[in-house]
C-alpha cells in the first residue's frame, strides 16, 4: 500500500512471525538518479521502458498457443513495466501475492490428499483405457488399424 512515505512496506507474510522482516521496495522509478533529474531524458526514459516491455509482453502473448512459456515472458514483461511504473508495481506485488497464497493452499495436506487421489484415479483410468485397447487392437497405430 502506498501511505505518500518513501519508507519500506513490511509484507504482510513477514508480520506473522515467520521469519525476519523483508521490506518491500518502495513505489517508483527505478531510474539512475542522472536521469531521474532531467525531465526530458526521465520521459524518454520512460518511453523506452514502455516499448521494450510492450514487445516482450507481446512476444509471450504470441507464445500462449505456441510452443514456449507465454505466461512467464509476459509476467517478465511486467516486471520491465514495474521498473518504471507504479502501476505494473501493484499488479506484480498482487500477483505475487496470489501465487504465495495458491503455493500456500496447495501445500495444505487436505488438498495434497485430493489431489494424490484424483491424480491416481486419473492414472487408473488411463491404463484402463490402453489396456483395452491394446487388448482390441495389439500394438497397431491408430492410423494402420484395418476396419474389423
Amino acid at each position: 500500500m502506498n501511505t505518500g512515505s518513501n519508507e519500506p512496506v513490511v509484507t504482510e507474510a513477514a508480520e506473522g512471525g515467520e521469519g525476519t522482516a523483508k521490506p518491500e521496495k518502495p513505489f517508483g522509478s527505478r531510474a539512475p538518479e542522472f536521469i531521474k533529474a532531467r525531465r526530458a531524458l526521465h520521459l524518454s526514459w520512460q518511453v523506452g521502458v514502455f516499448v521494450v516491455g510492450l514487445a516482450v509482453v507481446i512476444v509471450g502473448i504470441i507464445m500462449l498457443p505456441l510452443p514456449g512459456p507465454g505466461w512467464v515472458v509476459i509476467f517478465g514483461g511486467m516486471a520491465i513495466w514495474a521498473t518504471e511504473f507504479v502501476w505494473a508495481q501493484l499488479v506484480l506485488r498482487w500477483t505475487k501475492r496470489k501465487v504465495t497464497e495458491a503455493a500456500q493452499r496447495a501445500l495444505d495436506p487436505r488438498v495434497r490428499r485430493r489431489n494424490i487421489i484424483l491424480t491416481t484415479i486419473g492414472l487408473v483410468i488411463i491404463a484402463a483405457l490402453g489396456g483395452i485397447y491394446l487388448w482390441k487392437f495389439g500394438l497397431e497405430m491408430p492410423w494402420k488399424i484395418n476396419d474389423q
